[in-house]
């Protein structure tokens, strides 16, 4: 008997602890939220969110359906706004989305980006997970986009996430001030004035498989919404962030993929892993950082498709006292240059690196520009370019070792003994002085192609009426890098066919982009001079800018839609006072074919 009143008193206690007990779920359709985005939601979703905070925490359940917020949301501390979603949701179809799961709608905050943000993250620990975020009243056919608040919002937090979301189409995604050890994984979207900003952010946060990207449209570069995207968007901005940790994410299409920037709180330290961000104007801007630096592993960095001015990293002037690290990157896409330096009082290290294109106008630009600062460049692999890097008078100090290239390590260096090279692949030996002195290069030959750069392939030249004779057409700017002696004046030669259609004012000689010989009254063979003047390094860059035609258009009977200029048979470099028989530089690569 005694044990069976302990059993009863027992159950009874346990019975009135369940009684008391809080939820641990709490769903929005028990209070009154509609899932066919046919009413406004909002109440019914900030009583559910309220009564989890009441209750000291729960998850708000949001179960598939479209829901129609007209207002803003607050997630007190402490509550997980759940929607269905357990991995990044994405919009497949441009224009005819398809949108399932949990999607909210967000219409508060239209031409007013200073307004309330439409969720914001009010408390410690507060949640959003597992949802679609869109604006419907979004147009793509409004230039510049129709601005917003953030969709997404906290400051003055610890500990707040947002997971498994995809905001479609917002003005800016995510902003953070003053949330220290969030947690941003598994967002996607396609923001168009900035997808994600933190700033004052004095313990460590961390942001994982971050994907923005033309979801929901039809990328075009020079469709008017995304060229303002890709001139004027920011993916991802820092700016005081200590210690931040950023792995595995992409951005494609903005001005600028990941910008450090430079606030009344400070700069940026942190690491920086799997990063990728392709056709973007910036890859990489840095306006500033801390002096514990910038660690960039396995960054993936490509131009802006169809631009002629886009740059995979860019330090600016004003960068602070800092290390920037980049370790096993990739470069490549139309880029003007990979990496442009300058800032006085930021030290760049490069290593493992493999630069693959670069100089996208051909006019002769590095991979790798130095105008101040410091920097080591070492271990690194170039391609598909003909100048390397350029190291300007005002540095105050380049290392550049170990370094790989096709046909040799090729530098500019103005600032003498303040730059020290070693063991980087050499050029081919090349002959005597004398027979530097006069040479000739056959072009469409072997071996030339290490000398040039936007060229058409290679032809024979029965028309020049020499045994294999071989030429190449050239595009609308091509290029060539060439050998000469220091301090002497040289004749350049260049044998030409100008067909009629491709005469033109435009038509240019150039010496290290600079205009040398305007050629635009010349037609059909032509052998055309013009002096160069006396160099100071080893090396010049000689250009040709041709005006273009395509051969279908003047030929019925032919379907070759190339964009030639004109062609090129041979050029030959000479000083005075030079030998009669010219060197044929050809003979150097003479083992490499076409």
């Amino acid at each position: 008997m005694r044990f069976l009143l302990i059993g009863i008193l027992l159950l009874l206690v346990g019975n009135i602890k369940a009684d008391t007990q809080s939820p641990y779920a709490i769903n929005v359709t028990d209070f009154g939220a509609k899932n066919d985005g046919s009413a406004d939601a909002t109440q019914a979703f900030q009583q559910a969110l309220d009564k989890a905070g009441e209750i000291g925490g729960a998850i708000v359940l949001v179960p598939a359906g479209t829901y129609k917020i007209l207002g803003n949301l607050k997630i007190p501390a402490g509550v997980t706004l759940q929607g269905t979603f357990q991995t990044p949701p994405t919009s497949h179809y441009p224009n005819k989305p398809n949108l399932v799961g949990s999607v909210l709608h967000a219409y508060a905050g239209k031409n007013q980006s200073e307004t309330e943000p439409f969720i914001t993250l009010a408390g410690n620990n507060a949640t959003l997970a597992g949802f679609i975020i869109s604006y419907p009243e979004w147009s793509k056919e409004i230039v510049p986009p129709i601005p917003y608040p953030p969709a997404v919002y906290s400051k003055g937090t610890t500990d707040v996430a947002v997971y498994d979301c995809c905001i479609i189409n917002p003005y800016e995604a995510l902003h953070f001030q003053d949330s220290a050890r969030m947690m941003i994984r598994n967002v996607f979207g396609y923001p168009s004035f900035r997808g994600l900003y933190i700033d004052a952010c004095y313990d460590i946060s961390r942001v994982e498989n971050c994907h923005f990207w033309p979801f929901g449209v039809n990328y075009n570069p020079n469709d008017p919404y995304c060229l303002w995207i890709n001139e004027n968007g920011v993916a991802f901005e820092f700016a005081r962030t200590d210690w931040q940790y950023v792995t595995h994410t992409f951005c494609f299409g903005y001005g600028v993929g990941y910008k450090f920037s430079r606030t009344k709180n400070g700069a940026c330290n942190g690491s920086f892993l799997g990063i990728g961000a392709d056709c973007c104007r910036r890859a990489v801007l840095v306006e500033d950082l801390q002096p514990y630096g910038l660690l960039i592993t396995n960054g993936e960095f490509v131009g802006r498709w169809e631009s002629t001015d886009s740059a995979g990293i860019e330090i600016l002037p004003d960068a602070g006292h800092g290390k920037i690290s980049l370790s096993n990157c990739a470069f490549w896409g139309p880029l003007d240059r990979c990496i442009w330096h300058r800032s006085n009082q930021t030290q760049l290290t490069v290593i493992g690196t493999n630069f693959w294109e670069w100089d996208i106008n051909s006019k002769g630009h590095p991979a790798v520009q130095i105008d101040r600062g410091k920097m080591i460049l070492q271990g690194n692999t170039f391609s598909l370019g003909l100048l390397h890097s350029v190291i300007g008078r005002d540095i105050t100090s380049a290392i550049i070792s170990g370094n790989q290239a096709e046909g040799g390590l090729y530098v500019i260096n103005y600032a003498g003994k303040k730059t020290q090279m070693a063991l980087n692949e050499m050029p081919p030996d090349l002959p005597k002085k004398d027979a530097l002195k006069n040479y000739i290069l056959n072009i469409g030959s072997v071996g030339d192609r290490n000398f040039l750069k936007n060229w058409h392939g290679t032809e024979s030249a029965p028309e020049w009426k020499k045994p294999g004779a071989s030429k190449r057409w050239t595009k609308q700017q091509s290029l060539m890098r060439v050998p000469v002696l220091v301090d002497k004046e040289y004749t350049l030669t260049l044998d030409a066919y100008i067909p009629p259609q491709a005469k033109h004012a435009d038509n240019t000689i150039l010496i290290n982009d600079e205009p040398l010989l305007s050629i635009g009254d010349k037609e059909g063979f032509q052998k055309i001079s013009v002096k160069i003047p006396p160099q100071q390094q080893d090396f010049i860059m000689i250009g040709i800018r041709s005006h273009t035609w395509i051969p279908k258009d003047y030929d019925p009977n032919s379907k070759d839609t190339r964009q030639l200029g004109f062609a090129v048979s041979q050029i030959q470099m000479k000083t005075r006072f030079a030998p009669k028989e010219p060197f044929i530089l050809n003979t150097l690569f003479s083992s490499i074919p076409k």
